[in-house]
């Protein structure tokens, strides 16, 4: 069985009070010369190698323990158990929509026993939003394999008075108002919900929450008129009908929930931009270990119940390499600045 740890650190960050800043343009511009040179760690290492892993091993996955980027890093975790012969830790670091986590990992030991499964918000989003970070998206750490790409979808109350965006925003415009909770400042789910209310000239007020699962909490408990949801635990709602779905954000509908319009066709520009899960080691891992490491993820990912599971939870498979992913990474960049800049998210 996996173990888990729960984090003794008492340092904790507020979400809600972290200040956002869209960085310049030369920001970008370094992350994306330095992000290709990255992929290929060669440092020096007299420490063999060759009997990895000899200890248990530790993910640190996005998010609060039994959310859906935990549950996957357990999944995931079982097979590589199975794979090394090693039992598999999985410590969860909540907090600071994911900084506390990425910045732990960042300065673990480049040995392979650290690694993260984490989303764009760690990576992509926090580096653009925020004038400084305690590490660095792409200097602080070794790609290993981008295993999923998706996207989020806007659910409300199954009782609610609406079945689809256009009747949402009729409603929206006549109430004047709307509060929604999103699992972080700065997340896709924080940016799609601000891009909503500048296109359709309504006002909706964010709520950060640590995880997905608080934020359902208070959409249930009527204290919120809608939320965001990864398509995994949107499906068990609707069956368990407590929620309905009005559209998912990205490029494609979810397979298992293939009655659910994108937001592009229903009309709505700029929210083609895709999420996606992947795993990330401390930098200057030792190139023998990242081959093993990408070697056993991207086998993992083409089997096929961790297919069915990926799907399941809306996403779509992948199992790229550490180029391949960093090819993500820097595309992401331009589509995720012009996002933010059209959702007018800016310090407060």
């Amino acid at each position: 069985m996996i173990s888990k740890t729960d984090s003794r650190r008492k340092i904790y960050i507020d979400p809600l009070s972290i200040p956002l800043k869209v960085l310049t343009m030369a920001i970008s511009r370094r992350i994306f010369m330095t992000a290709t040179a990255t992929c290929v760690a060669t440092p020096s290492w007299s420490q063999s190698t060759s009997n990895f892993p000899s200890r248990p091993v530790k993910i640190v996955p996005f998010g609060t323990a039994g959310g859906p980027i935990d549950t996957l890093a357990r999944i995931y975790g079982d097979k590589l158990q199975q794979r090394w012969g090693q039992s598999l830790v999985i410590e969860t670091r909540p907090g600071a929509s994911g900084i506390i986590a990425a910045d732990y990992v960042a300065k673990a030991p480049a040995d392979g026993y650290t690694v993260m499964m984490t989303m764009p918000l760690t990576h992509v989003n926090q580096a653009i939003l925020q004038a400084k970070l305690p590490y660095d998206p792409v200097k602080s750490f070794t790609p290993l394999s981008m295993l999923a790409v998706g996207g989020p979808m806007l659910v409300a109350r199954a009782n609610a008075p609406y079945n689809n965006l256009k009747e949402f925003v009729e409603f929206a415009k006549k109430k004047g108002s709307l509060t929604y909770g999103t699992w972080g400042n700065g997340s896709s789910a924080h940016l799609f919900g601000e891009l909503l209310a500048q296109q359709t000239g309504t006002k909706m007020i964010h709520a950060a929450y640590k995880a997905e699962a608080a934020a359902h909490s208070d959409l249930f408990g009527d204290l919120l008129d809608f939320a965001w949801s990864n398509p995994s635990t949107a499906r068990v709602q609707v069956q368990g009908g407590k929620m309905k779905v009005l559209a998912v954000a990205g490029t494609r509908r979810v397979s298992t929930m293939p009655n659910v319009p994108t937001f592009a066709e229903q009309g709505f520009k700029g929210f083609d931009v895709d999420s996606w899960i992947g795993m990330y080691a401390p930098a200057n891992l030792p190139p023998e270990l990242q081959n093993t490491w990408v070697t056993a993820l991207r086998e993992i990912t083409a089997m096929p119940d961790i297919q069915a599971r990926l799907v399941s939870y809306g996403f779509e498979p992948l199992g790229n390499t550490p180029a391949q992913f960093m090819e993500v990474f820097k595309a992401d960049f331009p589509r995720v600045s012009e996002l933010i800049k059209a959702a007018g998210v800016t310090a407060p």
